[in-house]
C-alpha cells in the first residue's frame, strides 16, 4: 500500500506540530519542499485544517475510538486525526483512501502492533465520523469551542467581546480559509497591474496565488488588508521621523513615508528584516537591531511611532492553524512598548498602537492604562472600520470585513 506525497507530507507536520512545538507553516516549508503545486496545496490543506479542528477530531476519536486519543502513540494519534479530518470535513476525499492511508502511515511508523487498531477506528469514523460532529451543539462558548475546536477560553473571550452569534460567526470564520491579498509595493509596480485594487485599500490587490517571483523582486508583500489598514493608519509623511518598533518582518515597515527607524530585538529577524527592506526598495528606512524597552537614547524626537506589539493573535487564527494552541494575551509587555514609544515621540506627536487580536485585555485597557488620549481624527479617517463600540479606534473582524483581525489606536503624545 502506498502513501501519497500529500499526505505524507501532511503527516509530518501534524507530528511536529504536536510532537515537537513546531510551527505549522515553518513545518509545512521543509515537508513540501519536493512536491509539486498540486500536492503542496493539498498537503497544506490536509495539515492545516487537521491543526486548527483537532479538538473537534479528538472528541470524535474518543467517542468512536473507545480509547481516550491522549493515550495513543503519538503517530497513532496523528494518523487518526488526519484521517478523520479528511472523512468529517473533506467531501472529494473518497472514505477508503483516507482509511487505508491513515493505516500504512501507522505502519510506515513502525507500529505494526497498531495497524489492526488504527483499522478498527477508521472502519467506525467512517461510519459515524460525520454525523457526530454536525450534530455538535454551540449554543455555550464551552460547546462552540468543541464544536469549533478552539480552546474554551478563546471562545469565552469571543462571546464576552461580541455576544453569542458574533462568537460564533467569529469562531467559525476563522476555520475558513483566509484571503489571499498582497500589498503591492509602488515603489517598484502599479496595483492594477496585478489585479482590481481594493476600493478602501487601493495597494491591496486579491490573488488566487502568489508568485514567487513577486516576492523575490520585491513587486508586492503579503499582507492581509487588516494589516495594511493598521501601517496606513499611522499617517506617515514625506519630511517626518518615524520610529517602528517589533517591526520585522517588514510588512508595515515598508508602507511608511519618512525617515524611519525600524527596531527589532531578535538578531536573526533583525537581519530578516533588513534583507525584506533591501528588497521592497524601502531606502528610506534603518534598521536597528535593539530592544524596544532599551533603546538608545539618540532615538529619540520622533514625529510618530507604530507599535506593532506582539499579541494573542486571536485575530489571525485563520492563517496560523497552530496558533490557537499556544496564543496567550501579552497585555504587561503591550502596556511597556506603548510607553517605551511614547517617551520618544516630541510633544504633539502621534503613536498608533496596533495588534492581531480581538480581545479588549489587550486592546482598549492597554490603551487606557497608557494614560495617552486617542486621536479623534483617525475615526473619521477611516469611518468603514470603526470599532462598534468605542468608535475612537479601528477593529477589523473576520466575519465581518473579511480579512485578519485588527484593534489600532492612534494616540496623541501630550
Amino acid at each position: 500500500m502506498s502513501v501519497t506525497p500529500a499526505r505524507k507530507a501532511a503527516f509530518s507536520v501534524i507530528r511536529r506540530v504536536f510532537e515537537d512545538d513546531a510551527y505549522a507553516d515553518r513545518a509545512l516549508e521543509g515537508a513540501v519542499a519536493d512536491l509539486d503545486r498540486r500536492d503542496r496545496a493539498f498537503a497544506q490543506q490536509l495539515a492545516y485544517g487537521t491543526v486548527q479542528r483537532a479538538r473537534t477530531l479528538d472528541h470524535a476519536i474518543d467517542t468512536l475510538g473507545r480509547r481516550p486519543v491522549r493515550k495513543l502513540d503519538p503517530p497513532v494519534r496523528a494518523a487518526l486525526r488526519l484521517g478523520a479530518y479528511q472523512l468529517v470535513f473533506l467531501d472529494a476525499v473518497p472514505a477508503h483512501a483516507a482509511a487505508d492511508e491513515s493505516v500504512e502511515l501507522v505502519r510506515r511508523a513502525g507500529l505494526e502492533r497498531a495497524v489492526a487498531f488504527t483499522n478498527a477506528v477508521m472502519r467506525r469514523l467512517s461510519e459515524g465520523a460525520r454525523a457526530l460532529v454536525e450534530g455538535l451543539p454551540d449554543d455555550t462558548p464551552q460547546a462552540a469551542a468543541l464544536c469549533h475546536s478552539y480552546p474554551d477560553w478563546i471562545a469565552e473571550t469571543f462571546w464576552r467581546e461580541l455576544g453569542a452569534d458574533e462568537g460564533r460567526a467569529l469562531l467559525a470564520a476563522q476555520n475558513e480559509q483566509s484571503e489571499t491579498v498582497v500589498r503591492v509595493n509602488g515603489r517598484k509596480g502599479d496595483p492594477h497591474d496585478f489585479g482590481r485594487p481594493d476600493a478602501l485599500l487601493p495597494e491591496a490587490v486579491r490573488v488566487d496565488r502568489i508568485d514567487a517571483r513577486w516576492i523575490a523582486e520585491g513587486l508586492v508583500w503579503p499582507q492581509s488588508r487588516g494589516s495594511q489598514l493598521a501601517g496606513l493608519a499611522v499617517g506617515s509623511r514625506e519630511g517626518e521621523r518615524i520610529l517602528d518598533l517589533c517591526a520585522a518582518p517588514g510588512g508595515k515597515t515598508g508602507q511608511l513615508a519618512g525617515d524611519v527607524v525600524a527596531v527589532e530585538k531578535h538578531e536573526g529577524r533583525a537581519r530578516e528584516l533588513e534583507e525584506n527592506i533591501r528588497r521592497l526598495g524601502a531606502t528610506n528606512v534603518t534598521v536597528v537591531n535593539a530592544d524596544a524597552l532599551e533603546l538608545p537614547p539618540e532615538l529619540t524626537g520622533f514625529d510618530r511611532a507604530l507599535v506593532d506589539a506582539p499579541c494573542s493573535g486571536l485575530g489571525v487564527l485563520a492563517r496560523r492553524p497552530d496558533l490557537r494552541w499556544r496564543a496567550r494575551p501579552l497585555p504587561e509587555l503591550q502596556l511597556a512598548l506603548l510607553r517605551a514609544a511614547a517617551e520618544r515621540v516630541r510633544p504633539g506627536g502621534t503613536i498608533t498602537y496596533a495588534v492581531c487580536t480581538v480581545n479588549a485585555e489587550e486592546n482598549e485597557a492597554v490603551v487606557e492604562a497608557s494614560g495617552l488620549e486617542p486621536d479623534p481624527a483617525l475615526a473619521d479617517e477611516w469611518p468603514a472600520f470603526r470599532h462598534p463600540r468605542r468608535p475612537e479606534f479601528l477593529l477589523t473582524l473576520p466575519h465581518v470585513h473579511g480579512t485578519s483581525g485588527f484593534f489600532v489606536a492612534r494616540l496623541l503624545r501630550p
